[in-house]
């Protein structure tokens, strides 16, 4: 049975640092799906709101740097919880090794949960009716996913299901790049984080069929798959072929345990060295 959460940490890439969810209290940061979470467990039986979070998450970090860099710094932390979702960028390479990434990913899972943590996985999105670049990794999806599965339930981890989570795929859950989600995508992946830590189940999900789409002029086509790969595909080929990716500059954007909400008057002074907003 899952404990109280008292202490959340997101580790990851793009996905969980929450890219192209933008926060409006902040400006130049983004609210995912990791930061939803961790506000709807204040009010979660699940949770505690006295609840502190720290997101370590980097976009365009792939599966060896996130484990060799924000692994040790969340057993350094030792939350309760850790949700560790990566490996979608090390899918996009052609020539990735889906096996050896799934073993890199074990022993990272391995040394959470021999540290006590428990571990919240994600498993990979369906692109089935992506543009057909990003259509062409759904084999290495696919196997990556079983990998995934598997490594849950070998350690007890819980597992949010976006692959099957089929009314995700609707247009308006997907940002403007069809690579990351919309706020309302980000929404829709915390509430299936949520069910899944309190019940053990995510949410109530029918059938394998993609939403429809509307049908569009063959014109119309044409002019967004163009617009979409000058807008978006050829900056990331050019990152490609630089050596770079789109967060070698970047530090995670809450490196330390904060408590989210604060202390009600007549609460402890002392709060354990956690930080405040």
């Amino acid at each position: 049975m899952l404990q109280t959460i008292n202490s959340y940490v997101a580790i990851g890439d793009s996905f969980s640092e929450g890219l192209m969810d933008h926060d409006p209290d902040e400006e130049n940061r983004f609210r995912g799906w990791a930061d939803r979470l961790a506000w709807m467990l204040t009010e979660s039986p699940a949770g505690s709101p006295d609840l502190s979070y720290a997101n370590l998450a980097i976009r365009g970090r792939l599966l060896d740097r996130i484990v060799d860099e924000q692994v040790p710094k969340a057993l350094e932390i030792k939350p309760d919880l850790v949700s560790f979702c990566a490996g979608g960028n090390d899918c996009l390479r052609p020539k990735a090794d889906i096996d050896d990434l799934a073993n890199q990913f074990e022993r990272a899972v391995i040394a959470l949960r021999e540290s006590g943590i428990e571990v919240l996985m994600c498993n990979g999105f369906d692109t089935e009716i992506a543009s057909p670049l990003i259509r062409a990794v759904r084999p290495r999806v696919g196997i990556y996913n079983a990998h995934l599965w598997t490594i849950a339930q070998r350690h007890g981890c819980h597992m949010i299901d976006v692959w099957g989570l089929r009314s995700l795929y609707a247009d308006e859950m997907w940002a403007d790049d069809r690579i990351h989600l919309s706020p309302a995508g980000h929404d829709l992946v915390a509430r299936q984080a949520l069910a899944t830590l309190e019940s053990g189940h995510s949410l109530p999900v029918k059938g394998f069929a993609m939403p429809a789409r509307p049908t569009r002029a063959i014109r119309d086509v044409m002019s967004e798959e163009s617009r979409w790969a000058k807008d978006f595909f050829a900056p990331w080929v050019g990152r490609r072929l630089r050596g770079q990716s789109s967060g070698d500059r970047l530090g995670a954007k809450l490196p330390t345990l904060t408590r989210l909400r604060p202390p009600e008057a007549g609460d402890p002074v002392d709060d354990g060295g956690v930080a405040h907003d």
